[in-house]
């Protein structure tokens, strides 16, 4: 499909220190018609790759993942947007299924058509790509019309919400996380810091019953159903982790709530 076949399609992302991996990230988005950053004060040279391979950076202040991503959705030149992130790329399969999937331009687009398209995310860790369990395939909600859908405001696990009619389309987003085990069990206390204040913030209430019940069910739910046993121990610690920050989270509000913050 040609460029005058569909409507134009711009790459989103946001940044902060993202030298280490933009480069790949943005030659897997580089056949999209524009490629816009906003940057949050980055102090390596994460402005100057994104210029060298032809993208728009705008420079802006951090409002929270939620807003951030919707602030840089808005500033994007076209209406179709696919939002990634600097440790992902986009799969030659992935992009084949994005381009075959936009919409012609008016009047040959015709009525029915979807709004927003997920695909599958497959992540790696501890120098495995997961299959199974928590990991995989994670399905992710990226490419959309930004007049029919827009990000959530959360501060974290923030998630796009569409009007519309949502398509599945073939092909992985591959997320190739560089960060330490160390750095990704730090980066998931705080996490769930911030679901715990946003939970608590919103009046939902947490009980021993779900400080203890909901990391069983999550490692039942994730390593036997969903078959994480088969990732071998990359998928085991992965699930683990999960389960560890579910239990936080929950120890986390009743700690809020036993002392009124």
């Amino acid at each position: 499909m040609t460029a005058d076949d569909r409507l134009p399609l711009s790459a989103v992302l946001i940044t902060r220190n993202a030298a280490s991996q933009l480069a790949e990230c943005l030659a897997s988005v580089a056949f999209c018609d524009e490629i816009l950053i906003v940057d949050s004060g980055s102090e390596d040279d994460t402005a100057g790759i994104a210029e060298r391979h032809g993208a728009r950076v705008i420079q802006s202040d951090w409002r929270g993942f939620g807003l951030q991503k919707q602030f840089a959705v808005e500033q994007a030149s076209h209406d179709w947007v696919l939002c990634i992130d600097a440790d992902e790329r986009v799969s030659e399969r992935l992009r084949e299924s994005i381009l075959a999937a936009l919409p012609a331009p008016a009047p040959r687009t015709p009525s029915g058509t979807f709004s927003a398209f997920r695909f599958a995310r497959c992540n790696r860790f501890m120098g495995r790509y997961l299959r199974h369990g928590e990991g995989y395939p994670d399905w992710s909600l990226r490419l959309f019309d930004r007049r029919a859908a827009r990000w959530s405001a959360d501060a974290v696990h923030e998630k796009v919400t569409a009007t519309g009619k949502i398509g599945t389309l073939h092909g992985d987003l591959l997320h190739e996380s560089a960060e330490s085990l160390e750095t990704y069990l730090a980066k998931q206390n705080r996490y769930s810091t911030l679901a715990a204040q946003e939970a608590v913030a919103s009046g939902k209430r947490a009980t021993v019953v779900h400080l203890l019940s909901s990391p069983l069910l999550r490692f039942i739910k994730f390593y036997f159903f969903r078959l994480g046993l088969l990732d071998g121990l990359p998928g085991f610690v992965h699930i683990l982790a999960g389960c560890s920050a579910s239990f936080a989270k929950y120890a986390k509000m009743l700690a809020f709530q036993r002392s009124g913050e």
